[in-house]
């Protein structure tokens, strides 16, 4: 399931943001890449000093986590920080999959990928983040502000960016949920209740979906 959250960031942050990242440099992006993926990753990463890099990636962790879709979204279990990258000059990243398990401080088991947006569509050419999901192709060019979040056992690539320049965070989540479909099942219990919620009040059909949500989400985390 893919999943676009809007409102993420204001006007305001996300110039905060970019002053920040304009205190550091951007280095080839291939340097932190795996051994199969270094040679489609063509993109630029972002590095400062370690305090700054900690209180951006904070920053911005605690902005996506509050959003009200994400928690359902997620059921996030482990969090990395933030990684910052910049792709312009042809720049982009080639068809890979983000690797299985990630980790300095600790390992985790890599779930949900998410890429917030940083640079405006129109500041860019090309960049456009792209899913192969069995013979289709979904493509995405987000508003700033705007986050999207996907399986990260999906194939996908990021367009070169022949004019202007992209800028995003991305982030990789363990789950408490492993399983995309079960993931997919609570997400759409839980929209149910909200909706009943807002048109009809708490009323039984609430309360059994609610006790069905509940009780899957039990069945199926994973502590």
């Amino acid at each position: 399931m893919i999943t676009i959250l809007e409102n993420v960031l204001s006007k305001e942050e996300l110039a905060e943001i970019n002053t920040t990242l304009n205190r550091g440099q951007f280095h080839a992006g291939a340097e932190t890449a795996g051994w199969a993926a270094q040679s489609v990753k063509k993109n630029k990463q972002w590095y400062a000093e370690p305090e700054l890099e900690a209180e951006l990636s904070n920053m911005l962790t605690t902005k996506l986590v509050s959003h009200p879709q994400f928690a359902t979204t997620t059921y996030a279990k482990k969090i990395a920080p933030f990684l910052f990258s910049e792709s312009r000059d042809s720049g982009g990243y080639g068809d890979h999959i983000d690797d299985a398990l990630m980790g300095a401080d600790f390992i985790f088991r890599s779930d949900l990928s998410c890429s917030v947006f940083l640079s405006e569509p129109d500041q860019y050419c090309g960049g456009e983040l792209v899913f192969s999901i069995g013979a289709e192709k979904f493509s995405y060019k987000l508003k700033a502000g705007q986050a999207i979040i996907y399986p990260s056992t999906t194939l996908h690539r990021v367009e070169p960016v022949t004019e202007g320049v992209r800028r995003v965070g991305v982030i990789w989540l363990e789950s408490y949920v492993r399983s995309a479909e079960k993931r997919e099942i609570l997400n759409d219990l839980d929209l149910a209740r909200r909706d009943i919620m807002s048109t009809q009040g708490k009323n039984t059909a609430f309360d059994q979906i609610s006790k069905s949500h509940s009780n899957l989400l039990r069945l199926w985390a994973e502590t």
